[in-house]
C-alpha cells in the first residue's frame, strides 16, 4: 500500500515516522475519504494534492472518532469482546467484592482501547452498576450519610479541578494519554498493595481503636474531607480507587462502625463521584457509549454469577493472586 504523507517538515515525509499509530490503523479508511475529495494518494505531484495533510488529520481524528477510541484487538474481536470482559470483571467482583474499575480499565487497554475513552467509559459503567447496590444498602440502612457528606465535599471538588486539568491537555492527546497511563500505573500499584494488606490493615485499625489512635471528631471530619480529595483526583484520572482504596481508608479512619455500613457508605460516594467524573469525561469526548452497552449487558450476570460462589473459593488465595496481576499490570504502566 503507497505511503501516506504529512505535514512534518518534508512535505514528503510518512506520517507513520512521527511515533503515531493512528494513520496506520484507519489507513485504508483514509483512502476512501481521500477519494471522496477527488484525490489519487498514488500521484504525490498531482495539482490535487493536499498540502501538508491538515485535511488528512482533520480526516483521521474524524475517522478515530467515530469508533470511539477503539482499535486493534477490540477490532478483532468485536463486541463479543466487550460483553466477556463485562461477564469475567462481573464475576470476579461479585466474588470477590474488588472494585471493577481496577480490573475493568486495564482490559479495556489491552483491548487496544484510548486510554481517556477507557477511563471514561468505565467511570460511567461504574456508577450504573453501583447505582443498585446504593438502593439495597439504603433500604438496609446500611449508609452513614454524614461520612458519605465529609467524603463528597473533598472528591467532588477535586474531580472537577482534575478534569480541568486533563482539558488543558486535551489538544494534545498523546500527552493526556502518557499522564492517565502514568496514572493507572501507580494506582494499580497502590490498590494492589491496599488488596494484599487489606487484613493487616484491619487489625492494626481494630488494635488501636479507642486508645491514642483515637481521632477528635473535628480531626476525624478534616480527615475523611483529605480522603475524598485524593480519591477525587485518582478516580477522575484512572476511574480506579473508590472501591478498594476507598473501603481500606474508611476501616482505617472509621474501625468502630460495622463493616457492612462501610462498605454501604463506600457505594453510596463512589455512585455521585464516578457520575460526575464519567460525564465530565464524555463531554471531552472520551465515552465509548456502544462499548458502555455491551460491557453491562456481560457484567450484569456476571454479578450474579460471581456471588454465588462468593465464600466457595478461599480469600487467602483470591486476593494475593488479583494483587499479584494488579501489580504486573500496575508496573508494566508506571515503568
Amino acid at each position: 500500500m503507497p505511503e501516506i504523507y504529512g505535514d512534518t517538515g518534508s512535505p514528503w515525509e510518512p506520517i507513520h515516522s512521527r511515533k503515531t499509530d493512528q494513520a496506520t490503523q484507519v489507513r485504508p479508511l483514509i483512502h476512501d475519504q481521500l477519494d471522496r475529495f477527488g484525490y489519487n494518494p498514488r500521484s504525490f505531484r498531482s495539482t490535487r494534492y493536499i498540502r501538508k495533510t491538515k485535511v488528512l488529520e482533520q480526516n483521521i481524528v474524524i475517522l478515530r472518532a467515530s469508533f470511539g477510541g477503539v482499535s486493534g484487538r477490540a477490532m478483532d474481536f468485536g463486541n463479543t469482546g466487550f460483553v466477556v470482559a463485562g461477564l469475567v470483571v462481573g464475576f470476579i467482583v461479585g466474588m470477590t467484592g474488588v472494585g471493577g474499575g481496577s480490573l475493568m480499565t486495564p482490559i479495556l487497554l489491552w483491548f487496544g482501547i484510548n486510554p481517556a475513552t477507557a477511563v471514561g467509559t468505565d467511570l460511567l459503567y461504574a456508577a450504573i452498576t453501583k447505582s443498585g447496590g446504593v438502593l439495597v444498602h439504603r433500604k438496609n440502612d446500611n449508609i452513614d450519610w454524614g461520612i458519605t457528606g465529609w467524603l463528597t465535599l473533598g472528591s467532588v471538588p477535586a474531580a472537577g479541578l482534575t478534569l480541568w486539568f486533563l482539558s488543558s491537555l486535551h489538544t494534545a492527546p498523546e500527552s493526556m494519554n502518557a499522564v492517565i497511563k502514568q496514572g493507572l500505573g501507580v494506582v494499580l500499584l497502590l490498590t494492589a498493595l491496599a488488596i494484599f494488606f487489606k487484613q493487616r490493615l484491619l487489625a492494626f485499625a481494630q488494635r488501636h481503636a479507642g486508645d491514642h489512635y483515637r481521632l477528635s471528631q473535628r480531626s476525624l471530619n478534616s480527615l475523611t474531607v483529605l480522603t475524598g480529595l485524593i480519591l477525587g483526583v485518582m478516580v477522575a484520572l484512572t476511574s480506579i480507587g473508590a472501591g478498594a482504596l476507598g473501603t481500606v481508608a474508611l476501616f482505617i479512619l472509621y474501625p468502630f462502625l460495622p463493616t457492612r455500613r462501610l462498605v454501604g457508605t463506600e457505594i453510596a460516594h463512589a455512585v455521585p463521584l464516578t457520575l460526575i467524573a464519567g460525564l465530565g469525561h464524555a463531554s471531552m469526548g472520551n465515552m465509548n457509549w456502544a462499548m458502555l452497552g455491551f460491557l453491562l449487558m456481560g457484567s450484569l450476570p456476571g454479578i450474579y454469577l460471581g456471588s454465588q460462589l462468593t465464600g466457595r473459593v478461599p480469600d487467602a488465595v483470591l486476593r494475593p493472586c488479583l494483587a499479584l496481576m494488579l501489580v504486573a499490570i500496575g508496573y508494566k504502566l508506571a515503568f
